[in-house]
């Protein structure tokens, strides 16, 4: 496997709020379920690919979305994804 460093990108948790007195739930109020990444644009990724984030190794969860053009300003938009870790 080769590693591609990619600059530039932005990495924001991803969170879910468990059911409140559900067994996730134990004196706190999300759980972090992954990562939703930006990249910069013209990035190329596919539903196969993993990333390492952090030092963890990601999976790509779902179809990676280019935002393409603004139309308000004409520039272009980051390529948006889902990263969950990968385990086992």
């Amino acid at each position: 496997m080769t590693e591609t460093p990619i600059a530039g990108c932005v990495v924001a948790p991803r969170q879910e709020t468990p059911a409140v007195g559900g067994d996730q739930q134990q004196a706190r109020d999300t759980v972090i379920v992954g990562w939703t990444v930006y990249a910069p644009p013209g990035s190329d990724f596919a539903t196969t690919d993993r990333v390492r984030i952090r030092g963890q190794v990601c999976e790509i969860t779902g179809q990676p979305g280019d935002w393409g053009q603004s139309p308000f300003t004409g520039t272009p938009g980051p390529v948006q994804f889902a990263a969950d870790r990968v385990t086992g």
